[in-house]
């Protein structure tokens, strides 16, 4: 079971170990949603190429966001570093699965909500 300081987006500048949970765990929503939408909207039991890249892509910014742990929510973030298009269509992901997240994985529903909503 997480505990309540990662859970808040706290306790992340201690020790080596807590580096980098902060983006695994973005890295584990973004996928739980992809594959929500992949399989709502594209029939897919596994993610499509064009989810795959897109997964790929978010992945890849993730592991070079300047931000590192301390990284805001992406929509309240000062630099995008997303190209346009890319931008469009994990928003389009987000807009679709966040809501349904609830129903799927109510833990991370609440927990993405909670640090969009408060900047943690």
């Amino acid at each position: 079971m997480p505990n309540a300081a990662l859970f808040f987006g706290e306790g992340t500048k201690g020790s080596e170990a807590d580096m980098g949970r902060k983006l695994d765990y973005e890295k584990e929503v973004i996928g739980q949603m992809l594959a929500l939408y992949c399989r709502r909207r594209h029939g897919a039991d596994t993610l499509c190429p064009a989810c795959r890249e897109l997964k790929a892509y978010a992945d890849m910014r993730l592991d070079r966001c300047p931000f590192g742990d301390a990284k805001p929510a992406c929509s309240s973030c000062k630099i995008h570093c997303y190209k346009a298009d890319m931008r469009a269509r994990i928003r389009e992901v987000m807009r679709f699965a966040a809501p349904r997240m609830l129903l799927y994985h109510p833990f991370a529903f609440v927990k993405h909500y909670v640090r969009g909503r408060f900047g943690k």
